[in-house]
């Protein structure tokens, strides 16, 4: 697995380098803000981008729209911390896929790995308050004509279930969860699980 690290604090660069290359992670380079996070995407393409959100002049949500735009393949985990809150409803709509705690650097080795297998990552702390954050409510339901199996469907993608675990739930086959989540996708415009997961928090909790 190969990581691009960019955060405009040195510190947190060299300490993040040397846990991750202590587990054998690969980090193609350093960066220091936000144009450096696109110019070093751009030359290296590694396999997730570890980015911070709060940077001077272009911070995190700038450089990933950016990246994203270009490179909409594109795997990025987002550090934060808890006054992100604008930054965090912003990166998730952009399709990121996922963030954690700035000071958690425990979780920081499991969370990439997991974002490397294109599964999203939401911090616990963090995911509680996605309600508060997005307090935009509709009548989601009957707006997009959304019966009860889909309601769950979107439940346990929001509570981060993966293909396997939503298929043992339900009774499906993987193949046939595939083809649910995309139709789904599809169905309500959106383009990945991030992106359905905030769905969820904004129009059904």
């Amino acid at each position: 697995m190969r990581i691009l690290i960019v955060d405009d604090d040195a510190l947190v660069c060299s300490s993040l380098k040397t846990i991750l290359e202590a587990k054998n992670i690969q980090v193609d380079a350093i960066g220091n803000s936000g144009e450096e996070a696109i110019a070093l995407y751009r030359q290296y393409q590694s396999d997730v981008l570890l980015m911070d959100i709060r940077m001077e002049k272009m911070n995190g949500v700038e450089a990933s729209e950016a990246i994203l735009k270009e490179f909409p393949q594109a795997r990025i985990l987002f550090l934060t911390t808890f006054s992100d809150d604008e930054y965090i409803v912003k990166a998730l709509k952009l399709g990121v896929k996922g963030y954690i705690l700035k000071q958690n650097f425990d979780s920081i080795v499991s969370a990439l790995e997991a974002v490397y297998a294109n599964q999203n990552v939401f911090n616990t702390e963090i995911i509680e308050k996605l309600p508060d954050l997005l307090n935009n409510r509709d009548t989601a339901k009957e707006q997009y004509d959304l019966n009860d199996r889909e309601q769950q469907f979107i439940s346990l993608v929001a509570n981060g279930l993966n293909n396997k675990e939503i298929a043992e739930t339900l009774f499906l086959s993987e193949g046939t969860v595939r083809n649910y989540l995309s139709n789904l996708l599809d169905k309500l415009g959106l383009r990945d699980r991030t992106q359905l997961a905030i769905f969820f928090y904004q129009h059904l909790k």
